[in-house]
């Protein structure tokens, strides 16, 4: 059973080279990248070399609590240092308006969009979609799936709970995006 979820966090490793590529990509930037981004590579290469650790120990057959114990380092390393970037992100961004503020009455619109609690509604969401899988899954299999259609239910179940809240996620961005272009076009107040 361990090397079964070996192999599917090192699928999902393996797979995250679209977020992990691009992080090797400004910490190779060095100072062409501000201060912010490049803690926030640093966090997201953590999140994924945890995962990749954690995949290893998994495919090598270690006992449960040394798997367990890397993946709550690596996440709480993971969420300091994503927390530092942000902080770091939020003084880039004064000090940028306050350079603005001498040239120009009003600073331009520029870096992240204004509607940043649109990214973490639909994070929110996805975590939530995983989480209550998981949660139907352990009930699932606690429950013993037996023969027949209990075990089509243990396999599918989560992948429909999960499933539905990537299509609310995906709906929640698509509102919000058509929002944010229309207050766009209407212009400022």
């Amino acid at each position: 059973m361990t090397r079964v979820l070996g192999l599917g966090v090192a699928l999902v490793t393996v797979s995250g080279c679209a977020w992990y590529l691009p992080a090797l990509t400004d910490l190779r930037a060095r100072d062409d990248r501000p201060v912010s981004r490049r803690t926030a590579a640093i966090a997201c290469l953590t999140g994924w070399s945890t995962a990749g650790a954690v995949a290893l120990l998994l495919l090598v057959g270690v006992m449960w609590p040394v798997p367990c114990a890397v993946a709550v380092a690596g996440a709480a390393g993971t969420s300091v240092l994503r927390a530092h970037a942000g902080a770091q992100q939020r003084a880039e961004t004064r000090e940028v308006a306050r350079h603005w503020a001498t040239l120009e009455p009003t600073a331009p619109r520029h870096g992240r969009s204004q509607g940043r609690t649109e990214h973490y509604v639909f994070a929110a969401l996805v975590a939530c979609g995983v989480v209550v899988a998981l949660i139907a899954e352990t009930l699932l299999m606690a429950a013993g799936p037996g023969e027949g259609w209990g075990g089509v239910a243990v396999a599918m179940a989560p992948a429909a709970i999960l499933g539905a809240f990537l299509v609310l996620a995906a709906t929640y961005a698509r509102m919000s995006r058509h929002r944010i272009t229309a207050e766009r076009r209407r212009g400022p107040r």
